[in-house]
């Protein structure tokens, strides 16, 4: 592994200290003019964007990084544990696992505490729902957008138990996928619609770096709202107003937040003519607040992507350092190629290899003119900011990086399903949160950076 040689930090001549909210409104302009109007306009935020806008209960404390299965066994199934009334379960890739093992026995204790329930007390309502379990599934699978509910005599399919020993639970399994690329990417856990759990991980085998974080507050509201919108169609019940515990850290401070949806999309936009700049992205909120931060970052933009395949995000990074911004890339190698070919028509090695030569050529070039005009100009030419990009480097307990985590400036980290790949920018369903507080930032980077910065072989 290559050690990263020690960097001055920039100076970013000119800039003035942030001195307002980064996360406000005017994040959301682009939703309501012109494509943003038709692109989100059936949409729950499509005619209030502020309805995305709301505070996030965060408890540093419980932030936890670690594989899928720790992730499961540490934090989302002792959640699971906890639910009173209900359980909203979003997955994307549903596979046999150690981690579905210890789903199903959790499954199998909130049945039985059933059994001693008051009489006429309703069961545990718990909603499973995945978009991939296999290419068969996806090849042959509904497009409704009500997607594919599973019947009972079908669990044992998916490594569920039989239906009779869940009489317990009003339990429903869903899928939803539409052809050719739309997979539904996001993953979250909604627990008695008070708390939600954002992981990284699916419900599947592999041993990769994940990260969980746990969220409380009027946003959890929002992302009902989603949950509601894509799965609940004819599914929705009034739970019980009785109060109940956030069961989170006492530790938990509020902060600006963001819920940021990206909406499916069937047409990949692909431009088949050598020699066309790429389309532009849909103009989601996820899509459009990355994009406002990439453009209004003053100081560092550092980003944690299991790929890196998207043609806005390396305009935007070029664009960032050429106003003396630092940019920090950590990606993979040879990670889910076959799928990179099919859903960009490229894979991130070529991708990094393209953005370091126009990096390096905008430097050269500059350099260049440093020498032929003014003062001034030379001032200015030098104003670029340094490009660091690094592969994560297999261990024995994480082969791969999955998290998937942007942080603008050391104020701003967002969090999600979605990749810094062309299929979360222009075809998959993608979920995140944007949370903004620099102590916040600086805990969750912190975290991250403990269990990669050791294990990136940097370029």
């Amino acid at each position: 592994m290559k050690e990263l040689a020690p960097q001055q930090p920039h100076q970013h001549n000119g800039a003035s200290p942030h001195n307002k909210s980064m996360l406000s409104l005017e994040c959301l302009n682009g939703l309501t003019a012109g494509q943003g109007i038709k692109e989100n306009e059936t949409h729950f935020w499509g005619n209030d964007p502020s309805t995305l806008l709301k505070p996030a209960g965060i408890s540093l404390a419980d932030f936890t990084v670690g594989s899928a299965l720790d992730l499961y066994t540490s934090t989302i199934l002792p959640a699971l544990e906890s639910a009173h009334y209900e359980i909203l379960f979003v997955t994307c890739f549903w596979a046999r696992s150690p981690s579905l093992e210890k789903l199903c026995s959790t499954l199998l204790k909130l049945s039985d505490k059933a059994r001693f329930q008051p009489s006429g007390t309703p069961n545990l309502r718990v909603r499973l729902c995945f978009s991939s379990r296999s290419l068969t599934q996806k090849l042959f699978h509904t497009s409704s957008e009500t997607g594919y509910v599973y019947p009972p005599s079908g669990w044992r399919s998916l490594g569920l138990p039989p239906p009779e020993d869940l009489e317990g639970l009003d339990l429903q399994v869903k899928s939803l996928f539409v052809l050719p690329f739309s997979v539904m990417h996001p993953k979250f856990v909604i627990i008695d619609r008070r708390r939600v759990l954002l992981p990284s991980c699916n419900l599947s085998w592999e041993s990769w770096l994940e990260c969980c974080l746990p969220v409380t507050g009027p946003i959890v509201s929002s992302f009902v709202r989603f949950w509601q919108h894509t799965w609940g169609h004819n599914d929705w019940v009034d739970l019980p107003a009785t109060p109940l515990s956030d069961q989170a850290s006492s530790n938990v401070t509020s902060h600006t937040a963001v819920l940021l949806p990206s909406p499916y999309h069937r047409n990949p936009h692909f431009r088949l003519l050598p020699f066309t700049s790429f389309a532009p992205p849909p103009p989601t909120p996820l899509n459009a607040l990355l994009l406002h931060l990439f453009s209004r970052a003053q100081d560092s933009i550092s980003l944690l992507t299991p790929n890196l395949t998207s043609p806005p995000v390396m305009s935007a990074l070029l664009q960032a350092l050429s106003r003396g911004v630092n940019v920090t890339v950590i990606t993979n190698r040879r990670m889910m190629i076959l799928e990179q070919l099919f859903t960009s028509g490229t894979i991130t090695e070529i991708c990094v290899w393209k953005l370091r030569r126009r990096y390096n050529k905008m430097r050269r070039e500059n350099t260049s003119q440093d020498h032929s005009e003014d003062v001034e100009s030379a001032v200015e030419a030098r104003s670029y900011g340094f490009l660091q990009i690094g592969y994560y480097h297999p261990t024995v307990e994480y082969k791969r990086t999955h998290i998937k985590c942007s942080t603008i400036d050391n104020r701003v980290i967002v969090l999600g399903s979605g990749n810094m790949d062309r299929a979360s920018w222009y075809t998959s369903q993608e979920l995140g949160v944007a949370i903004e507080g620099e102590e916040v930032a600086k805990a969750f980077k912190g975290s991250i950076d403990e269990g990669i910065w050791r294990c990136v072989d940097w370029l």
